[in-house]
């Protein structure tokens, strides 16, 4: 049995007059009785008497009806699973994030999406954390990776997940005395060996090896420093912990990516922070006096039901920092 002329039954007996209906549905009233004759033909019985005031369901039109329902139902939950998975095959993504987030997270995310459904698309927006929060909010874009918290009232329109704790590490030049630190003296010192010139940086705290493997604040005063872009949340972060130290940095380039920075650092114009994602595992200096941690996370509208695509990929992401 065709769903049309069930949806078309449905239809009479909502609108309980057969002119109505027809008006209702786009069609001509005698095509809509020829409907109803054909349903009749089939199932063996009379489904519609006439009354004063148009027409009703008999036991076996309501039986009829019952069934119909659950019928259309099922259908219609079958179209929408099948366009979900033709979302989910041809479906596009739009996303936001900041240095750390399009350089050093959402590539291995958007592998492993891609992996899963090969056909999706991706369209990703570098910027700071409050220009990518405020694209989500105004529709632009799908989902965005930030900097937490999100400033209100802007965060009363998201949806926010926490991702991942960030560490920002320094990192320093081949040669610095941050980097190089003493060998451990295998003597006791010599009372005649030239005192260290007041002002040069101590050596940082290090392995058994010899390798630095933090750095204090202190360290810093009068240091070149490579940095993120004023006004980023990152270098919100970074000023904040360097003026509770009491040191103020001297900013001699500013920058938004971290593969820049990371290129100016090691030609020795200065010493930067960057994520620890955009980092080998030994890799990069951590706070002694003040460790440099940050809340990422995703958000997305509220008020806007995510399509299977972002749904997918929100499930990927949130997985894999889990």
């Amino acid at each position: 049995m065709e769903l049309t002329p069930l949806r078309y039954f449905r239809a009479i007996v909502a609108a309980g007059h057969m002119t109505r209906a027809a008006r209702t549905l786009g069609i001509t009233q005698p095509a809509l009785s020829a409907v109803v004759k054909k349903l009749e033909a089939e199932v063996g019985a009379r489904l519609l008497n006439r009354t004063g005031l148009g027409v009703e369901p008999t036991e076996a039109g309501r039986i009829l009806l019952r069934h119909a329902e659950e019928a259309i139902r099922s259908a219609d939950t079958a179209v929408k699973a099948v366009r979900e998975l033709l979302g989910l095959e041809h479906g596009s993504i739009r996303i936001g994030g900041g240095a750390t987030a399009t350089t050093s997270i959402l590539p291995q995310a958007v592998s492993a999406t891609r992996a899963r459904h090969p056909g999706l698309r991706f369209f990703v927006r570098e910027a700071g954390s409050a220009q990518v929060a405020f694209a989500v909010a105004t529709g632009e874009l799908d989902l965005g990776i930030v900097t937490l918290p999100v400033p209100r009232p802007m965060a009363d329109d998201l949806v926010i997940l926490p991702l991942v704790r960030d560490e920002l590490r320094l990192i320093t030049p081949a040669s610095h005395p941050l980097r190089v630190a003493e060998p451990p003296a295998r003597n006791p010192p010599d009372s005649s060996a030239r005192p260290r010139p007041r002002g040069s940086p101590r050596a940082a705290s290090t392995t058994p090896g010899g390798s630095a493997r933090s750095f204090r604040w202190s360290q810093l005063s009068g240091e070149a420093f490579v940095a993120f872009e004023a006004g980023s949340a990152v270098r919100s972060i970074i000023d904040e912990a360097a003026r509770t130290a009491g040191v103020t940095l001297n900013v001699v380039m500013e920058l938004r990516s971290i593969e820049s920075i990371k290129r100016m650092v090691a030609a020795g114009i200065g010493v930067g922070l960057v994520s620890r994602f955009a980092l080998s595992p030994d890799e990069g200096l951590t706070a002694s006096d003040g460790t440099l941690i940050r809340q990422l996370g995703v958000v997305r509208h509220k008020d806007r039901a995510p399509s299977p695509a972002v749904r997918a990929f929100e499930s990927v992401l949130l997985g894999l920092h889990a």
